[in-house]
């Protein structure tokens, strides 16, 4: 398991790519796919099985990439 700048180095963002999202070592797998499919209840063996070129550090660098987008200094509540 690499250190989390190491991860963060896995994501990719680039405007030909998937459109500029961010995505896993620029193989057009987009980071917001793979948390969906990690969300849905697929491990990371069902997803490493089902697309042989992602690495488990790929993964984690997807988990590491959420995991810093969420940090914020303040969350706004919507009262709607």
């Amino acid at each position: 398991m690499g250190t989390k700048s190491t991860l963060l180095s896995r994501i990719t963002i680039d405007s030909k790519i998937c459109h500029g999202k961010p995505c896993v070592r620029n193989l057009r797998y987009p980071v917001e796919v793979l948390l969906e499919l990690l969300s849905s209840g697929m491990t990371f063996d069902d997803l490493l099985s089902d697309y042989e070129d992602l690495e488990r550090d790929d993964l984690l660098a997807v988990l590491a990439f959420a995991a810093k987008l969420s940090q914020t200094k303040r969350m706004q509540q919507n009262t709607t």
